[in-house]
């Protein structure tokens, strides 16, 4: 069931999407922190960059959502402008794009 994230029960789903949102951002942060010190272990390098890299993209991807809702644009699909249903901004809270948008952005 979809809700209006302008009504007074959007507004709190979104108050709790931006609380997540923030609590994932300080966990990647750290988790960048860690991944960043040197381990003396060249043999783990690849996979230490592989981590690096994914989180940096986590990062940046909650970075994102946190500015959409900062600026009112969040929950509204990049590509259509259709309202992203809260079902999947539960799941994805930094989702961009409604389901069919995602489907074909490949």
């Amino acid at each position: 069931m979809s809700t209006d994230l302008r009504d007074a029960t959007g507004q709190q789903r979104i108050t709790r999407l931006r609380d997540t949102l923030t609590t994932e951002f300080e966990a990647q942060t750290a988790r960048l922190t860690e991944l960043t010190a040197d381990t003396g272990d060249p043999g783990e390098a690849h996979t230490q960059a592989a981590m690096i890299a994914a989180t940096r993209q986590s990062l940046a991807q909650i970075s994102d959502a946190l500015r959409r809702i900062a600026e009112g644009g969040y929950g509204i699909c990049e590509r259509c402008t259709a309202p992203i249903p809260t079902e999947r901004l539960e799941v994805l809270p930094h989702a961009r794009f409604c389901v069919p948008c995602q489907q074909k952005q490949g």
